[in-house]
């Protein structure tokens, strides 16, 4: 084991606040380019759905298309988590930010010289997806070395909102530009956002922390990967949030799809209704944070994740628009609770010199659902759209069975 970096040391905050954060150096800038380049990834998800959907008119190739963004990212983060924790966050994140404006724009170009075929969309966003990891694992592992254990709380009520928050923004604009400007040009508004994240955290500086490191960049990926299985809190979020995040992809291709054949509404409302559940998120997730979660991670996470069944059974209600509105209203009410406990627990749960690669292992491992979910979905859809939402919920159920029975009781459990 080499010791490549020496811990930060912080001040806590006797009195816990959100404006204690404004106090953390550097803080301000990381959040700032997080929230610009979340925005642009909401707005990425829906206009190459949309793309996919409109342009191929293809169920199937947004499936698809939802599956290459995430899963080769995924399958590559042990890696990715290695290298974070050798090399610090800081230039990796713009290297993701990077990637993501290049390829963006290389989508673009192709398509408005009609050179685009299906299987290069899903080529060049399968590649886009190796260096996600990068960002979003840099900025959440960054957030516990930057910020005193005290404001843990506040500062993962901040990074679940930028999320919603980034739902709430990114979702309507992205829709709304790609139905007025084209897609191309909503392509290329993104890549400029995510120019403009680079811009704004590059020369920030990067915490330095002991690095448990073999010398071996792959056998420090390899190590990563036993680690976070070996945790037994980070083994149970894996196992019963992948089957839970099946949901999700669900309802990542059957909402628009619904909103654009069934009910032969514009682009611009799928982007309202992913809007409308980012917004009920904000106020969720601010009040989540406010409440201290230790010692009661497990059962805040069973309750979203219990009423999360409910929430994708109301998709069967053949009621036209206000299924939708409700479902995706209530799922950001309750996704604030799950997200606080959830970053939470896994802060306590991992030592700091293994945050990067337990991180980017335990975030890809929570979220494999997702793309297997839409990519479940695009096929199911072909059958029926009930078949995907029935899915979708017996997916859900999974889920908290596996959470109750795995997810371990006791706060000194790891």
């Amino acid at each position: 084991m080499s010791s490549l970096r020496s811990p930060v040391t912080q001040n806590p905050s006797p009195n816990p606040s959100y404006r204690a954060l404004l106090d953390v150096p550097s803080l301000g800038r990381v959040l700032l380019s997080m929230q610009v380049s979340r925005i642009a990834q909401s707005m990425v998800g829906i206009v190459l759905i949309l793309f996919a959907l409109q342009r191929y008119n293809s169920p199937q190739l947004a499936g698809l298309v939802a599956f290459a963004s995430i899963a080769p990212g995924m399958v590559i983060s042990p890696i990715a988590g290695a290298l974070l924790d050798r090399h610090g966050r800081i230039r990796l994140i713009i290297l993701d930010y990077v990637v993501a404006a290049v390829t963006l724009l290389l989508v673009a170009g192709l398509s408005l010289g009609g050179n685009l075929p299906a299987s290069l969309l899903v080529a060049i966003t399968a590649l886009a997806s190796l260096t996600g990891p990068l960002s979003g694992s840099g900025l959440r592992s960054l957030f516990p070395l930057l910020v005193p254990e005290p404001l843990w709380e506040r500062v993962n009520a901040v990074d679940s909102n930028g999320w919603v928050l980034a739902t709430v923004v990114g979702a309507p604009f992205g829709a709304l530009a790609a139905q007025i400007l084209g897609f191309e040009t909503a392509l290329a508004v993104i890549a400029i956002a995510y120019a403009i994240a680079a811009a704004v955290i590059f020369g920030a500086p990067d915490p330095r922390t002991d690095v448990a490191s073999s010398g071996s960049l792959f056998l420090d990926a390899w190590q990563g990967l036993v680690y976070t299985w070996q945790n037994r809190t980070l083994r149970s979020l894996a196992v019963s949030l992948s089957v839970m995040n099946l949901s999700g992809g669900v309802i990542q291709i059957v909402v628009p799809l619904i909103i654009l054949r069934t009910l032969g509404m514009g682009q611009d409302m799928v982007g309202y209704m992913f809007g409308l559940s980012g917004a009920f998120g904000v106020l969720s997730a601010f009040l989540s944070g406010r409440v201290r979660t230790q010692g009661r991670e497990r059962t805040m996470i069973l309750f979203s994740a219990t009423a999360f069944v409910g929430t994708t059974l109301i998709l069967l209600w053949p009621a036209g628009l206000l299924p939708i509105a409700l479902c995706m209203a209530l799922s950001g009410l309750f996704n604030g609770p799950l997200d606080i406990a959830m970053f939470t627990l896994r802060q306590r749960k991992t030592d700091q010199a293994w945050m990067g690669r337990a991180f980017t292992v335990s975030m890809s491992l929570n979220f494999s659902g997702f793309p297997i979910g839409a990519a479940l979905a695009g096929i199911l859809v072909g059958f029926s759209i009930e078949a995907a939402i029935v899915f979708g919920i017996v997916a859900n159920a999974t889920a908290v069975l596996l959470g109750y029975w795995l997810i371990p009781r006791g706060d000194d459990d790891s």
